[in-house]
């Protein structure tokens, strides 16, 4: 498998995991309506970790456009591969989103909530507020991509011991579920162009029932927002981390 199929693939994987448990969480009739934010965050955290362990010795699990640009903007990632890795992310992430259709396929027409069918696909704003989410998408992937750095630093798994191949994946799942609980509730926590954008279009284009529009006004601001913070989180870790 080449490093971009990688990254289709698992891109793929983490919609289908993260966007499927909030379909499970908000549409009407499923067994698990109404099971509220931790199972949504707890799901996302799952679904990157075994998206990353899936993945992470093909092509490095990035996933995420703002980790890829991250990573080249520190010179930890050749710029040359960036706009493959981007493309197959996006692609990944819409078929992701198309999955996650099939997955619930009656449930599309039980649930009367057109926001509710929106928020399966992408994020939005608990308060509207332009700068506010956009502060907080920046933050929010800072977070991610300096602490992605910072676990697979050889100070905290050192490298080939085995330790950073078994438990990394599992460590970065539990990173994105701890953004989930603690930063989440302001924009629904995209930190990843992808993971909003791709199934963004796919509810875009999918002949759901009732949908109602993606929101467009909104839908820069988890791309904009994680791309800034992801090349500011790579920054600070090059700036400051002991071992890089």
């Amino acid at each position: 498998m080449s490093a971009n199929l990688a990254e289709l693939f698992g891109t793929m994987i983490l919609i289908l995991l993260g966007d499927g448990v909030v379909a499970n969480v908000v549409l009407k009739q499923t067994k698990g309506n109404d099971a509220g934010w931790i199972v949504i965050t707890a799901g996302w955290g799952f679904a990157v970790a075994v998206a990353v362990y899936c993945t992470a010795s093909v092509s490095g699990a990035h996933l995420n456009p703002a980790v890829t640009l991250g990573l080249a903007s520190i010179g930890k990632f050749d710029w040359a591969l960036v706009p493959g890795y981007i493309a197959a992310q996006m692609a990944g992430a819409f078929l992701g989103g198309v999955l996650v259709w099939l997955a619930y396929l009656p449930h599309w027409s039980a649930t009367d909530d057109q926001g509710a069918k929106l928020a399966v696909f992408s994020t939005g704003p608990a308060i509207r507020h332009t700068m506010g989410n956009l502060i907080c998408e920046i933050i929010g992937t800072a977070v991610l991509v300096l602490g992605v750095l910072a676990i697979l630093s050889p100070a905290n798994l050192v490298p080939n011991s085995g330790f950073d191949k078994g438990f990394a994946p599992a460590l970065v799942g539990m990173l994105v579920w701890s953004i989930g609980l603690s930063l989440g509730g302001p924009t629904g926590y995209a930190i990843n162009p992808a993971r909003d954008l791709g199934p963004r279009l796919a509810h875009f284009v999918l002949p759901i029932p009732g949908k109602g529009g993606p929101d467009w006004g909104y839908a820069w601001i988890p791309v904009v927002g994680p791309i800034i913070g992801g090349i500011i989180g790579a920054l600070i870790y090059k700036a400051f981390w002991p071992v890089v």
